[in-house]
């Protein structure tokens, strides 16, 4: 095969695949909507960038692989970059860090409403299904907020406690709360809930898959009061593993599975509520999630089975009330 040599004094980019980037942002008018939002702060100098630029800039920046303010000086240099999206000049890490310098808490708290209520406006969808988890980012060095706290991966390391709410149906992120290091997954979650839910607006949520970090009183008496149907997936606490190891009404789905229902009341809680149980026998299928009884781990029946228990008002067969759960 042969191939031709040769040199041209035109501009050239590793980034040429920004073009569909540029294309997408105009085809959602994505600059009007910039331009729309008076929150955002607005530069004193006649040599500064608008709102749209760095923005635009900044979202390009992180495209290309930028994790931090330095590697933004990447995509500033890169002239074809540049003229791609129609900057006459192309923001630098000084520029951002002067730009989000200006940001409060009030403020975050207006324009994230802003932008998340523009994007599920723009969704002629509804009905949706809420999962909301927490996660563990863990931390190098002095960050704000970073505290030692629960870390599986890094056991001692400081780090942050991220609450994130996602929108199951069309794989999008509803809301996120970066929360320090020592919060527990339950921390603050109703307050992070009616959050959620004024970005949402007008949609409706019709199902709440939470794991078992948020299984609380009253988060279940919130969501019922607000008529959500929800699936949690029970903490396996003494009294929990007590009525698992009483119940006797199995029903078979598949090899290795069974499942059967309870009413169970804890000593917190106003009323009795049900409790969908699922065993999963180790000998049939060796990568079954769930637990074991610790209580009674000494009893042959109980060595053999994982165990995962949902709590729930729907009134779905419990087989529906597990496979609802195990897509979250």
């Amino acid at each position: 095969m042969e191939f031709d040599i040769g040199f041209t004094d035109r501009e050239i980019t590793p980034w040429g695949g920004m073009v569909f980037l540029k294309q997408m942002l105009q085809k959602i008018g994505f600059s009007k909507v910039i331009e729309a939002n008076k929150d955002l702060p607005v530069s004193g100098s006649n040599r500064g960038y608008n709102s749209t630029t760095i923005i635009e800039s900044f979202i390009a920046s992180i495209w290309c692989g930028a994790n931090r303010f330095l590697h933004t000086e990447v995509t500033r240099h890169d002239a074809v970059l540049g003229n791609i999206f129609g900057w006459k000049r192309t923001p630098g890490q000084d520029t951002f860090k002067r730009f989000f310098s200006k940001f409060d808490q009030a403020k975050n708290q207006r324009i994230s409403d802003y932008f998340y209520t523009w994007i599920f406006d723009n969704f002629k969808f509804n009905n949706f299904t809420l999962d909301i988890d927490s996660s563990v980012m863990t931390r190098y060095g002095c960050q704000e907020g970073s505290k030692k706290g629960y870390n599986p991966a890094k056991k001692g390391r400081p780090s942050h406690h991220p609450l994130i709410a996602f929108i199951a149906d069309v794989k999008l992120v509803a809301n996120m709360w970066l929360r320090s290091g020592d919060t527990s997954s339950s921390n603050n979650f109703l307050n992070f809930l009616t959050d959620t839910l004024n970005k949402l607006k007008d949609k409706t949520i019709s199902l709440i898959r939470l794991d078992s970090g948020f299984f609380n009183s009253a988060i279940m008496n919130h969501l019922e009061e607000k008529n959500i149907d929800y699936i949690i997936a029970a903490r396996f606490t003494h009294p929990i593993q007590k009525i698992i190891k009483a119940s006797t009404n199995w029903i078979i789905l598949d090899t290795g599975i069974e499942i059967c229902e309870q009413m169970y009341q804890s000593e917190s809680w106003s009323k009795a509520r049900r409790i969908v149980i699922v065993r999963q026998r180790i000998k049939d299928r060796p990568k079954a999630t769930g637990k074991q009884l610790r209580l009674f781990i000494e009893e042959e029946i109980h060595m053999n089975y994982r165990y995962s228990a949902y709590v729930t008002p729907m009134k779905l067969a419990p087989a529906e009330i597990w496979r609802l759960y195990r897509g979250r």
